[in-house]
Formats: C-alpha cells, sequence, structure tokens
C-alpha cells in the first residue's frame, strides 16, 4: 500500500519507519518549502500545483500536520480514501469549533468567549475574571499565538502582540497538572486507548512526558477514555487522535485535541507494546489495531534548540535517542530521548542524569520529583 502524508516533518518521518516493517511505502507532500522527513519521497509543492500527481502515486491519504488548508484535504478525498477525515482537520484547526463541539458532547472546558478587537478583548478578559489566556483562533501551536492578561487593560498590548483577526478567550485553568489522552480508532470502530502521560511544558513547549502518569486514579483515566470516545465516535474518525487536558481538583478539564500522532506520545516508540506511529498506520490501512499496553516506566525528553551532548547520551545504556536530522535552532524540535525504568524513583533519576547533557533543557520536574514515587 502507498501511503500519501500531508506534511514533511518528523512525526511524517516516524510514521514512515513505523510503516516500513508493513511493507508500506510513503509519499509526502509539503506544502511549506521546507521538508525535513528525507524518509520516502518528497513533493516539495509551496504553490498547491502538483496536487494531481501526489494523488496519482498514493493509495490512502493521512497528516502528520493540522495547520493545512482544508480544502486540499476535502480536494484529496474526493479521490483517495483519507484519514482522518476533512472533518476532524477543520474542527481541530479552529478552536471555536473545538470547544463548542467538546461542549456537545459534554467535554468540560474553561469557560470561553471569542474577541474580534482589543475592545472586545478587554471586555472578555473582565467577563471571564482576569487572569485569561488568549489563544489566535487558528493556527497557533507550540505556545505561539498566546498570550495571558493579568488585568484587562494589558488587552490591548495583548490584541498587537498576537496580531490575529479572531481570539479565543479561556478563563485560566487552576490545574495540578497537565495530561495528555491517545486513543486510536481503527476503520471498523475497533478502539484502544493507550496509557495517559504527564506533561511538562517551559515556554510554551512541551520538554517531558512520564507515562503512565504517576498518581494517576483509575477513574481520571476512565474520565478522559470516556471523552476521547466521544470525539472519536462523533468525527467517525480513523487513526490516533491526541486530548490534552488539565487535571484539576474536580476532574479534567479539555485544552485541545490534536488530530494526529503527538509528541506527548512519542514515549510509546519504546515505552508501549505498539506505538503511536504503528497503530496510525495499522488503523488508516484498515488493519487490526496493536496492543497499547505499557512496557512498564517512560519518560520522553524533548531535544530543544540544540543538540547536547549526544555521544555521552548515547553511552547511557537506558536512553533511547531518536534524532530528527535537522539543523540547531532557538525553540526547534531537533529529537527526542526516551528513558525507560522500572518504578518512578529510578525514572526521575535516570531522567535527571540525561538532562545534564542537553544544555538549555529546564530542570527535571515533575510529581516524580515528591517523596511517594512508589
Amino acid at each position: 500500500m502507498r501511503i500519501g502524508v500531508l506534511g514533511a516533518g518528523q512525526l511524517g518521518r516516524m510514521l514512515a519507519l513505523a510503516g516500513y516493517p508493513l511493507a508500506k511505502s510513503f509519499v509526502f507532500y509539503d506544502m511549506s518549502g521546507n521538508p525535513s522527513a528525507e524518509i520516502g519521497k518528497t513533493i516539495s509543492d509551496p504553490e498547491g500545483t502538483q496536487l494531481n500527481d501526489f494523488l496519482s502515486q498514493v493509495d490512502r491519504v493521512t497528516y502528520e500536520f493540522e495547520h493545512l488548508p482544508v480544502e486540499v484535504a476535502e480536494k484529496l478525498a474526493q479521490e483517495k480514501t483519507v484519514h482522518p477525515s476533512p472533518r476532524a482537520l477543520q474542527v481541530c484547526q479552529n478552536r471555536e469549533a473545538e470547544k463548542t463541539l467538546f461542549g456537545e458532547l459534554g467535554i468540560p472546558t474553561p469557560q470561553w468567549q471569542i474577541a474580534d478587537s482589543a475592545e472586545s478583548l478587554k471586555a472578555a478578559a473582565e467577563k471571564l475574571g482576569c487572569p485569561v489566556v488568549a489563544k489566535s483562533n487558528t493556527e497557533g501551536y507550540d505556545g505561539k499565538g498566546q498570550a495571558v492578561l493579568k488585568t484587562p487593560e494589558e488587552a490591548e498590548a495583548a490584541w498587537a502582540s498576537i496580531g490575529h483577526p479572531r481570539l479565543m478567550v479561556e478563563k485560566f485553568v487552576e490545574f495540578s497538572r497537565e495530561v495528555s489522552m491517545i486513543a486510536v480508532r481503527a476503520e471498523d470502530g475497533q478502539l484502544a486507548f493507550y496509557p495517559m502521560a504527564e506533561n511538562i511544558h517551559h515556554e510554551g513547549i512541551l520538554r517531558y512526558s512520564i507515562a503512565p502518569a504517576p498518581k494517576l486514579s483509575p477513574h481520571i483515566q476512565q474520565e478522559a477514555e470516556r471523552y476521547i470516545k466521544s470525539l472519536l465516535n462523533e468525527l467517525e474518525y480513523v487513526g490516533v487522535l491526541t486530548l490534552e487536558l488539565f487535571e484539576t481538583a474536580h476532574g479534567l478539564v479539555a485544552n485541545e485535541m490534536a488530530p494526529r500522532v503527538h509528541n506527548s506520545g512519542h514515549w510509546t516508540l519504546e515505552g508501549a507494546m505498539t506505538s503511536q506511529f504503528e497503530n496510525h498506520i495499522r488503523a488508516i490501512s484498515g488493519h487490526p489495531l496493536g496492543s497499547t499496553e505499557a512496557r512498564g516506566l517512560s519518560c520522553m525528553i524533548n531535544i530543544i534548540g540544540e543538540h547536547g551532548d549526544v555521544e555521552r547520551l548515547l553511552e547511557l545504556p537506558y536512553a533511547h535517542m531518536h534524532l530528527y536530522n535537522k539543523g540547531e535552532r532557538a525553540g526547534r524540535k531537533l529529537g527526542h530521548v526516551n528513558v525507560l525504568a522500572d518504578s518512578y524513583a529510578e525514572l526521575a533519576w535516570r531522567a535527571s542524569n540525561c538532562v545534564q547533557f542537553l544544555p538549555g533543557s529546564p530542570e527535571f520536574s515533575s510529581s516524580l520529583n515528591e517523596n511517594d514515587t512508589q
């Protein structure tokens, strides 16, 4: 089977690496003009004139990046099977549509309003009560296109800094930690859920994911599974879907979802019986899903900005290195390290030991650092 991937970054690269053992071939379609997958065949088409050429070379289409024109996905869906559906892409691109769908399905969200001017942003901040988080309604990721308002008077500066004509304004959520739920749905409706991960961000970028999330109550895992199941079925989704959540004193609150394999699921490459990448390929190809059971305890460490001491990291018997073949640049995801252990205490020590070879990485900190790391 020939699989076409919209986008040509590291997620597409890892999808291909998971698909080759299943006898799949890959063609990447890149509209950014800056492809980095460097595996399989890449059609670089910033002008959008080679779509028919791409279509002629693939049997099915998926995507590794949701910020691409929905019209492209819809056009492709007229000719080939596209998973996930263009509707999923459309909802995930628009925060207002996403939050509206969450509400319709009974998935808790922060209180929110839409602002289309500095004045309406100030009014929303006053009504919701500061602090609030203002986000571009479309096109934002990794902390880009966002601002935190501590007072309504900051609205004008926030509006100018974001530079987007329509903003999602959310009341700040008091949360104990950020977590994510990754699930996969097959063509026949079969569902599989990964253990939830605890995610630690720094400057708007994910730095660490620990899975299974420590000290996670079974009912919280079940609650997250119920929420993501409703999304998967409502969207008639095929493939991997990620739901980012806040864990609060009153339960889970949904932040956003991503219609693709996700950075917080990279731990599954060594830490699960079947990685998120292989399960996505299985799902979109019409195959049965693989086991999502964890192999033990995992911590994924993102490599951001500079590679650090790769040779020292490769010497560590518990460090599994994944490099994306990208040049160094501030804030750029260059790769990740997966660390496995048999106990949370051991995992915390091993992760901290890896971090010392990654300059610029924040000190490793999570609920693992608390005393009861059983």
